[in-house]
């Protein structure tokens, strides 16, 4: 997901000064019973309409519930983990809180959040697929699967093309239905690499989290776990997508190589001077597409190539309540209203993300052709958990091992049997510390 600042220095002595009541305020610690639970809801909604729709949604609840009552707290993506440790072993952390999936396991094994399966509304349980509940279901430390967090938000690889130079190839334009095979997809942007301009651009600065996710199209999960020990995977399946975006960049010369050191969003002011015609990208990139566009730009949104499956990993944005809450129950109220389909759709919208609720998705925000949504939406169904999800130890693979391995690789530093290696060995190096 992504990581923004978000908060202010005044916004954290706010939270430390909101979450210290550790949740309390109902019945059970109020001096009178006529006193309103009070609920601190930690949001990391940072942009400025996904703010918007947080804060609205928490103002009507508020309103129409004058016995539990929410304290929105501003939080930040880039220390949230961190604050919450503190706060956590302090005894201070909010009644709910927002983060991603990929951080719930390490909270849940330690104690620190709540197992709400058995607490989950059927109606907000039915809404939300199951693909979705696995990013969220964990080992709690105790031997079972729990479920540590409601999964409202996730995100999807994409292609967004230049229409003018899309139509003018006459390539096959993709639908959801029928996407471009992996080898359509590069024809179609050799055919489009022309008259000094490219046909696709990558942007590999970060490459892990993008090629991973859709290395799941040949089958590809990089990881692997036999007698509870898990270890780093490069076969044939890992290397398929890995092979297929080199030779775009090598052998066809088809990928603009100007963009590999860019973040996501840098090839934006080429990719609008027609420099390139197709950009893959998460689905939130759309927004800044759609503001940032020249006038009479036009683009769409297309959906990502298929291998022996159209699947992509995914990890979701969560709300999960914390262990020591005194008011789960009425927590877990206010994650079901906050979360149904309706509201969904709204912080869908204000994320330009993909809504978890079937009833969300079916909104007819989610599926208009304004802005790709529909292709957007639709790419929902091919979202599995992500085989990464459960590594004990990813993070730091993914930082001292795989980037700095595959930015070397695409940047033709290394060959593929030297990317896997390293991938390999110094991976499970990294793994083994994790599984003492």
């Amino acid at each position: 997901m992504r990581i923004k600042s978000a908060l202010a220095a005044a916004a954290i002595v706010a939270l430390a000064a909101a979450c210290g009541s550790g949740g309390g305020g109902g019945e059970s610690s109020s001096s009178s019973k006529n006193e309103p639970v009070k609920l601190d809801f930690l949001s990391l909604a940072w942009q400025k309409e996904s703010i918007a729709a947080n804060k609205q949604i928490v103002d009507e609840w508020n309103k129409a519930n004058p016995n539990i009552q929410v304290n929105y707290v501003q939080g930040s993506w880039d220390n949230v983990n961190d604050q919450l440790v503190t706060q956590f072993a302090g005894g201070t952390a909010p009644d709910v809180i927002h983060n991603d999936s990929p951080a719930l396991s390490g909270f849940a094994s330690d104690g620190y959040l709540l197992d709400i399966k058995d607490k989950l509304p059927a109606e907000l349980k039915s809404d939300i697929p199951q693909a979705a509940w696995d990013t969220v279901t964990f080992d709690g430390g105790k031997g079972e699967q729990g479920v540590y967090g409601v999964p409202f938000l996730q995100e999807s690889q994409v292609i967004i093309a230049n229409k003018k130079l899309l139509d003018a190839s006459g390539v096959r334009v993709p639908t959801s239905d029928n996407p471009w095979t992996w080898d359509e997809f590069s024809a179609a942007a050799k055919k489009m690499t022309k008259g000094g301009a490219y046909g696709v651009a990558w942007a590999m600065k970060s490459p892990v989290n993008k090629t991973l996710n859709l290395a799941l199209n040949f089958g590809g999960t990089f990881f692997q776990t036999a007698d509870g020990k898990t270890t780093v995977k490069v076969g044939p399946e890992e290397r398929e997508v890995l092979q297929r975006i080199h030779d775009q960049l090598y052998k066809d010369k088809s990928a603009d190589p100007t963009a590999l050191g860019q973040g996501t969003a840098d090839p934006l002011p080429a990719f609008f001077q027609g420099k390139f015609a197709l950009l893959p990208a998460g689905v939130y990139l759309r927004q800044q597409v759609a503001e940032q566009a020249p006038e009479k730009f036009e683009w769409v949104t297309l959906p990502a190539p298929k291998g022996t499956s159209a699947q992509q990993g995914a990890v979701s944005q969560t709300l999960s309540i914390s262990q020591d809450s005194k008011h789960a129950d009425e927590a877990m109220k206010f994650i079901a209203f906050f979360l149904n389909g309706a509201n969904q759709a709204k912080l869908a919208k204000g994320d330009w993300l993909l809504p978890t609720s079937q009833t969300a998705a079916a909104d007819p925000a989610m599926t208009t052709e304004e802005n790709g949504w529909d292709v957007a939406t639709a790419s929902a169904k091919n979202l599995v958990v992500a085989p990464f999800l459960k590594v004990n130890g990813f993070d730091e693979w993914k930082s001292k091992v795989a980037t700095p391995a595959l930015q070397e690789y695409f940047g033709n530093k290394i060959t593929i049997d030297q990317a896997a290696s390293k991938l390999v060995e110094d991976g499970n190096k990294v793994l083994e510390r994790y599984q003492r």
